[in-house]
């Protein structure tokens, strides 16, 4: 990726102010939209976090071809890890808490 892309480069003084508004809104009902998302399928964040770590730890040279192996592993946990599981909790995949962004808001 070049760094060019997606919204940092948008010129919202082009939008009037109610358009302005209306975007706002539409980004904070998305983020809470995400947050409830995020919440009610835990596996996602361990999902995520498992391969961060695994990134972290193998640091491999191609990404993307890191990627697509790990996430097509049949071997892939399919549900959160509960308490007492330890078979689960061991498993590469299993994320750990400190990688987590999605526990800072309370969002209901």
């Amino acid at each position: 990726m070049d760094g060019k892309g997606g919204l940092a480069n948008l010129d919202v003084d082009v939008l009037s102010p109610e358009q302005q508004e209306k975007l706002q809104q539409f980004k904070i009902k998305t983020r809470i939209d995400n947050e409830k998302y995020l919440r009610s399928h835990p596996e996602v964040e361990e999902l995520i976090g498992g391969f961060m770590r695994n990134v972290l730890l193998k640091r491999p040279t191609d990404i993307h071809e890191f990627a697509a192996d790990y996430f097509n592993n049949i071997n892939l946990p399919t549900g959160p890890v509960k308490e007492g599981d330890s078979d689960r909790a061991n498993h590469p995949t299993a994320s750990t808490s400190c990688l987590s962004p999605f526990k800072s808001a309370d969002v209901k």
